[in-house]
């Protein structure tokens, strides 16, 4: 049985700082799909001539969840207060489990800022079960390669399994919540039938292309379908090259306090990240640039 769809709802675009992304999640309708709080969708051209401190997202904190980024185009160079330095290049992943905290900064590669070219990225948060939110951060860096993937029956479409599972692959991402999040390119005529728990919220968001989603909707990029919890089945044609990721995941049935960086389950507890945060149990990044 097809999960029905809930709402179908275009990513405005809006200002970060010194950036504009174009944000499906949160929206008018919803805070969070839980356990998905949060979908940026960064779409720049770099003119070249910048030094790499220049741009980007400088030191910031996190804790109680997971920033995930997928890499599109171009490159990330990513910066820890646990050590990390580490460049994922396109179509790889970069997962930072936060826990009781971590700083970090996601800047463009050194390339991009002095010669220019274009950087694709997503960013979602996930939330994180309150038993988990205390522990250790960590952070896990996969380059493309690396990714398992699925190919469907056109032989030229494609899947990459970032968490969870599709058929028969398996991500290598040992999630906090059972989940899937699913990268998916179809070829211009490309159908498909992918199966979901009917216990998990979903949605997918479009990055580009045309798509017929369950026989009835037809969707173009930077938009999100979000379905109700009901059947256990997507559809997908695809009218031109699509390429969409499938989020779905168990909802963490638990009180959700959040405050810019930090998401905890209480507002004592937020009042404890800041000073924690404040304090340097955090960390603290000093970025090297050479």
């Amino acid at each position: 049985m097809l999960k029905q769809i809930k709402y179908v709802l275009p990513a405005p675009l809006v200002r970060m700082d010194e950036i504009s992304v174009y944000q499906p999640l949160p929206n008018n309708w919803t805070d969070k799909i839980n356990p998905f709080l949060l979908l940026h969708h960064w779409v720049e051209t770099f003119k070249g001539g910048q030094k790499q401190k220049e741009v980007g997202v400088g030191p910031h904190p996190h804790c109680g969840f997971s920033p995930v980024t997928l890499i599109f185009k171009g490159g990330v160079h990513h910066r820890d207060s646990l050590g990390n330095s580490s460049e994922i290049l396109a179509g790889g992943v970069q997962w930072i489990n936060s826990g009781k905290g971590i700083v970090h900064s996601e800047r463009p590669i050194k390339a991009l800022a002095e010669d220019g070219g274009e950087l694709e990225i997503i960013q979602f948060w996930v939330n994180t079960p309150a038993k988990y939110k205390k522990l250790p951060s960590k952070y896990i860096s996969i380059q493309e390669s690396e990714l398992p993937f699925y190919n469907f029956d056109d032989g030229k479409s494609m899947a990459k399994i970032i968490a969870g599972e599709l058929f028969d692959k398996h991500g290598k991402i040992a999630t906090a919540s059972p989940m899937s999040i699913v990268s998916i390119n179809l070829k211009k005529g490309c159908s498909i039938n992918v199966p979901v728990s009917e216990k998990y919220n979903t949605f997918i968001y479009q990055l580009k292309g045309n798509l017929i989603v369950n026989d009835s909707q037809r969707i173009e990029d930077k938009t999100m379908v979000w379905f109700e919890n009901t059947g256990d089945q997507l559809d997908f044609r695809a009218e031109g090259d699509s390429q969409f990721i499938l989020f779905s995941g168990e909802p963490i049935n638990e009180e959700i306090v959040s405050y810019g960086p930090f998401v905890t389950n209480n507002q004592t507890e937020i009042l404890s990240a800041m000073r924690d945060y404040q304090m340097g149990k955090m960390g603290v990044l000093i970025e090297d640039f050479i």
